[in-house]
């Protein structure tokens, strides 16, 4: 079955970096588009970043410029480096397999997620 598992998730002080992994098994990896979805206290989940099955990659505007994400289809991984984080980005980081090889922006385009990694950003 499809397992997605994410890590790297911990407490930073604002404008330090931290760098999230998505181990993915159960399905062939590198046919699919994936994204990495965030979900802070209180509020509605937040579409963050996507990466096709070919690199191909696009951002939300509010961590445009901060944030990297990219794939590893040999070791079936995805990653996102966040640099120069913020409070805002206190939230709980989840990956989303998509419906396809290409991305989508949204919710409804993931058929299977991760349960999240807890980013903590202290100001």
């Amino acid at each position: 079955q499809v397992q997605l598992v994410e890590s790297g998730g911990g407490l930073v002080q604002a404008g330090g970096s931290l760098r999230l992994s998505c181990a993915a098994s159960g399905f062939t990896f590198s046919d699919y588009a994936m994204a990495w979805i965030r979900q802070a206290p209180g509020k509605e989940l937040e579409w963050v970043s996507g990466i096709n099955k070919v690199g191909d990659t696009i951002y939300a505007n509010p961590v445009k410029g901060r944030f990297t994400i990219s794939r590893d289809n040999a070791k079936s991984t995805l990653y996102l480096q966040m640099n120069s984080l913020k409070s805002e980005d206190t939230a709980v980081y989840s990956c989303a397999k998509a419906l396809r090889g290409q991305y989508g922006l949204r919710t409804v385009d993931y058929n299977y997620w991760g349960q999240g990694t807890q980013v903590t950003v202290s100001s």
